[in-house]
């Protein structure tokens, strides 16, 4: 069945809480690796744990299949707590990276494991593991070894018997990582398809954000143990709450710039606009590369209440496949804008001039400490 969604305070939710994070911290010796992480996960979501290598993103996965306990807090399930249940008693499917599928068996006997240790009846387990393979598309599969396999058919035998078990939540730890760019495609459109057609609830770690905005109702990115942000896919690019979040989900220009006594900002002699005003007397803005637009034939910038404009001098033109990267050099910052391949005017040469503007409101502003 598919989940439902509703409308709560103008953000699309999903149900209630159903899995809850509350304080939790995990500690190795002195080292605090995770410091108290509060989440909410509603039933039928599926949520990704997006960060760079070493965030804390594995760890909480881990505390919340039971293969880790947390240093301290609390992990609850329908407001049940399960913190100290072991992990074959929370009711859940994982998928690991590496799919630690057992090569003496065949696909068939892979997909059974969780289901004979279990003690279900040999007609029950054939009858679900066929239904299981079916959904992955491996049922001609089923009596080879692991061996003989792709990654991809590796990585789908792992997914289903992660769910031949039924269970009230999957847990997916970068399970795409090892795979080719054309079969993780091919893979996040069926793993999604899968979930939606099931309802589960799913807990989805990966680096990758092109993953986690493809594929999530929501994402939580996390630095260094901690919770950044958490938001739907287009609230973490549009509107993202810190520069780590603007500058890991999505390509950004980054400048450095002043506040001034108007309120406007400065970058070198260039005044810049937002609709966010500026906290700090020293500050980032950041813009998104295919929201700047280019007039070559402009001589100078006009004042836009809605826009803004600056003069700049172009230093290098990257290719980067489907789009050009144009580099601009403004007042000393650099601004980096992307035109769609068929489009730009690959013509163009270091030292030409140009105007750029962009619109006020995709002016990010942060504090120069945040």
């Amino acid at each position: 069945m598919m989940h439902q969604t509703i409308k709560r305070d103008g953000v699309e939710t999903i149900g209630d809480p159903y899995l809850r994070l509350e304080g939790i911290k995990k500690k190795y010796g002195p080292v605090e690796v995770i410091s108290n992480l509060n989440l909410e996960v509603r039933k039928g979501e599926l949520i990704a744990l997006l960060g760079p290598s070493g965030c804390g993103k594995t760890t909480t996965l881990r505390m919340i299949a039971g293969l880790i306990s947390p240093s301290a807090g609390k992990i609850a399930v329908e407001g049940r707590d399960i913190t100290q249940i072991a992990p074959h008693g929370r009711d859940m499917g994982l998928v690991f990276q590496s799919y630690a599928l057992f090569p003496h068996m065949t696909v068939a006997k892979n997909v059974a494991f969780g289901l004979e240790m279990r003690g279900l009846s040999r007609s029950d387990i054939a009858n679900k593991v066929a239904k299981a393979l079916a959904m992955v598309q491996l049922g001609h599969l089923a009596e080879r070894k692991p061996r003989e396999l792709s990654g991809g058919q590796q990585q789908r035998v792992a997914l289903a018997r992660a769910l031949v078990i039924e269970p009230s939540i999957l847990l997916l730890d970068e399970p795409l990582s090892n795979l080719d760019a054309k079969l993780r495609d091919e893979m996040r459109t069926q793993i999604r398809d899968i979930q939606q057609q099931l309802g589960i609830t799913t807990v989805f770690v990966t680096h990758d954000q092109v993953e986690a905005l493809s594929m999530c109702d929501r994402i939580v990115v996390m630095k260094g143990g901690l919770i950044e942000q958490v938001g739907t896919p287009h609230e973490i690019y549009e509107r993202p709450a810190t520069p780590f979040v603007a500058s890991f989900v999505g390509r950004t220009n980054r400048v450095k710039g002043k506040r001034t006594a108007d309120g406007s900002i400065r970058i070198g002699s260039t005044a810049i606009r937002s609709t966010k005003p500026a906290a700090q007397d020293d500050v980032v803005v950041m813009v998104r590369p295919h929201r700047l637009h280019i007039d070559w034939n402009a001589t100078s910038p006009e004042q836009d209440e809605t826009a803004n404009r600056t003069a700049a001098m172009l230093s290098r033109i990257t290719f980067v496949g489907d789009v050009i990267q144009y580099h601009f050099d403004v007042d000393g910052s650099e601004f980096i804008v992307e035109e769609s391949t068929k489009i730009s005017q690959i013509s163009r040469r270091q030292g030409d001039k140009a105007v750029l503007s962009w619109s006020v409101e995709d002016t990010l502003v942060f504090g120069a400490d945040q």
